[in-house]
């Protein structure tokens, strides 16, 4: 039997997985969280096969929280399964170490289906992420400016795009000013913007963030 921990702000998604994996023999859902600091504390305390993670989350977004889990509990898969297409994230956060993406209009087959795949120990390859991985190999230089960026480029960009300020960043990250400025001008230079504001812009323009 599969334990499964549900970390979604919304009580109503999560009511909605439980009852569809409630239907299946072979998991249940362990625990629920409704925020990635949540779900920290409860992997601490909490042995899971696998945590399927929502991205757009208050106080610690689901990229911020998959970081964290893959330092506290490096073995621990995650499914992301979220309101943004597979376009969006989807091979930033393969790169960032998740085993699976879905966007939440998945089918409720598909979902079983990535949870049983991933606790067997495989990736979960949709269609839609097969294609974007082979558009990837096939045509490098059409990837978008978000995705030459690296997993901890990523993880600031996507902080200074939701308007944070340097300090914040470091803070939140456990890093230096002084190496969250090496990372923004990094962004900058590789992205070829000039400004935060430009960066929210495109990331708005992506749909990146709301």
């Amino acid at each position: 039997m599969k334990k499964i921990l549900l970390v979604d702000d919304h009580s109503i998604v999560r009511s909605g997985l439980r009852n569809l994996i409630d239907l299946e023999n072979d998991m249940r859902v362990e625990d629920e969280a409704a925020s990635g600091n949540e779900a920290i504390q409860k992997v601490r305390k909490q042995k899971f096969d696998i945590v399927v993670l929502d991205i757009s989350m208050p106080n610690k977004n689901g990229v911020d929280t998959l970081h964290d889990l893959k330092r506290v509990a490096p073995d621990l898969p995650v499914l992301i399964l979220s309101g943004y297409a597979e376009q969006q994230y989807a091979l930033n956060l393969i790169r960032s170490g998740c085993k699976g993406y879905l966007s939440k209009d998945a089918d409720p087959d598909e979902i079983i289906k990535a949870i049983r795949t991933i606790c067997a120990g495989r990736l979960y390859i949709s269609s839609a992420l097969a294609e974007l991985m082979a558009s990837e190999l096939m045509q490098p230089s059409d990837k978008l400016l978000h995705e030459t960026l690296s997993d901890r480029e990523f993880q600031v960009f996507f902080k200074l795009a939701t308007g944070k300020s340097v300090t914040e960043i470091g803070e939140e990250l456990f890093i230096s000013v002084k190496t969250v400025s090496t990372y923004r001008a990094r962004i900058l230079e590789k992205m070829n913007m000039k400004t935060n504001a430009d960066l929210t812009y495109y990331a708005i323009k992506n749909e990146l963030i709301n």
